[in-house]
């Protein structure tokens, strides 16, 4: 594992290895001298920021580069105005690329003040051409950009960075390669995202992510497990397994395992206390995965399972390979066989074609299937999808209509779903101090409702049993229980 590695023996003179992860201590070590140097000239230590944009995929990337970043020498800062900046980016939607451009203009300015400041760029909102061309005209002043298939080569492209002159830019199309045992800064000592694979093989007709970030990639079963228990023998209770469908885990993979019989082996780890995974698809969610998640005692009650319409004319024309009737009977199978797990989603309205009748049928199905909360998005056309050259596009009034009475019903059935708990002794997993009030802790339940409740701060990362005595909307104020 990466802790054993002493970047102080590594002689970053001699040529640099071939072999990964290797290669990365190297130009790790490299960097590290670079760091020392420059803190050395201005009398003081260098500082770095990383700002996410996007999903628990970006969010987990950015705790590898700060990990790098930390390893490397750099201080961390609360704001941009540090010596190196890096925006890990997001592009599902194309009010995402709009934030970075705004955000850039800004640290143009910082970049006036302090010259020797610098910038970079990664994600997923790099692997488009057009976004590239258009930093490249205008956003000359950014130092590093690279992509979501190479960020193991961070440590690489720093000490590039470091030593050549103008823009470093590194963009691969797709890859195959996964390197492990690189650092990673996690934002919690108590809980972790855990990669399980990397891209998508779904192409959904409204998505960029399967061109963005590539073919379905799964990791060994052997490395995850093993970094599970790395991270549990640290402090972790709790961890996340994250891919853009964790239901298709295994397939193609020259190993043989299914997702279910992955969180079988998950469960085995001792000290490890609870497991959340996302995203499923719906069409490849097994039987065997429900089971699984019926016996367990440590996976959570919660499933997110995005619909996104309920509409079959408007799911055959987003390429979602299942009808509005195959996701009702799953979601009935599911809450027949699991009566205590809270159902999540997403949902699009105004997708191309989409009528006032189609809005109707995904509201029916909201109120068929309870789910306790849904992510709900005005449909964003981004190019290079084929749902972004039909023809039909929706009017952003008639949109906009659809996704008001849409969410309405989505926050009334929500509202009602939570007022079940109320009343019951839960556990939740204290995750801070309460922004509002520092007498308060925040806690999340098993099925991932936020509670409030007074605490002292040493409970932060326990599990703690809690008396959900007072509803407000969409989270609990609670009694902590004495053991």
């Amino acid at each position: 594992m990466y802790e054993t590695i002493d970047l102080d023996r590594i002689d970053s003179i001699q040529t640099p290895p071939e072999e990964e992860p290797a290669r990365q201590y190297y130009f790790l070590a490299r960097c590290r001298k670079y760091v020392e140097n420059e803190s050395r000239r201005m009398g003081r230590a260098l500082t770095a920021r990383v700002v996410t944009f996007g999903c628990q995929m970006n969010a987990r990337d950015s705790e590898k580069l700060s990990g790098i970043l930390k390893e490397a020498g750099f201080q961390t800062a609360d704001d941009e105005e540090a010596d190196f900046v890096i925006y890990n980016t997001c592009t599902v939607r194309d009010n995402a690329n709009q934030r970075v451009y705004g955000r850039l203009g800004h640290l143009n300015s910082l970049k006036k003040k302090n010259p020797r400041m610098k910038i970079a760029l990664c994600g997923c909102m790099m692997q488009e051409p057009s976004v590239i061309e258009k930093i490249r005209k205008s956003y000359s002043f950014v130092d590093l950009i690279f992509g979501t298939h190479n960020i193991y080569k961070f440590a690489e492209l720093l000490s590039a960075m470091f030593e050549q002159e103008g823009m470093v830019l590194d963009i691969w199309k797709d890859t195959d390669r996964i390197v492990e045992d690189l650092p990673a800064s996690r934002k919690y000592p108590f809980k972790s995202g855990i990669n399980i694979m990397f891209g998508c093989n779904n192409f959904c007709s409204y998505c960029i992510v399967p061109y963005v970030r590539g073919r379905e990639r799964s990791r060994a079963p052997r490395d995850i497990l093993r970094e599970i228990t790395s991270l549990v023998s640290e402090g972790v209770v709790e961890v996340m397994l994250l891919g853009q469908n964790v239901n298709s885990y295994g397939k193609n993979a020259e190993f043989s395992m299914t997702f279910a019989q992955l969180l079988e082996e998950v469960e085995q780890i001792e000290g490890l206390k609870r497991i959340r995974f996302m995203t499923s698809h719906p069409k490849d969610l097994s039987d065997d995965l429900i089971q699984v998640m019926k016996k367990s005692t440590k996976i959570c009650r919660h499933l997110h399972l995005p619909l996104q319409s309920g509409s079959t004319r408007i799911l055959e024309a987003m390429n979602r390979k299942y009808t509005r009737e195959q996701y009702l009977r799953l979601a009935d199978k599911i809450r027949r066989e699991i009566p205590d797990i809270s159902l999540t989603t997403d949902i699009i309205v105004g997708f191309p074609g989409e009528e006032p009748r189609d809005v109707d049928e995904t509201i029916d199905v909201i109120q068929k299937v309870g789910f306790d909360n849904a992510f709900t998005f005005l449909y964003s056309r981004r190019t290079g999808t084929p749902a972004a050259a039909m023809a039909n596009q929706v009017m952003p009034e008639v949109a906009k209509e659809g996704f008001d009475r849409l969410l309405k019903v989505v926050q009334d059935t929500a509202r009602q779903n939570i007022l079940r708990l109320k009343g019951q002794v839960l556990d939740a997993l204290t995750e801070e101090v309460n922004e509002q009030d520092e007498h308060f802790l925040t806690g999340r339940l098993s099925n991932n409702t936020i509670v409030h409740f007074r605490g002292d701060k040493s409970l932060v990362g326990k599990i703690v049993k809690v008396h959900l005595k007072e509803c407000h909307g969409f989270y609990y104020v609670g009694e902590l229980l004495s053991e």
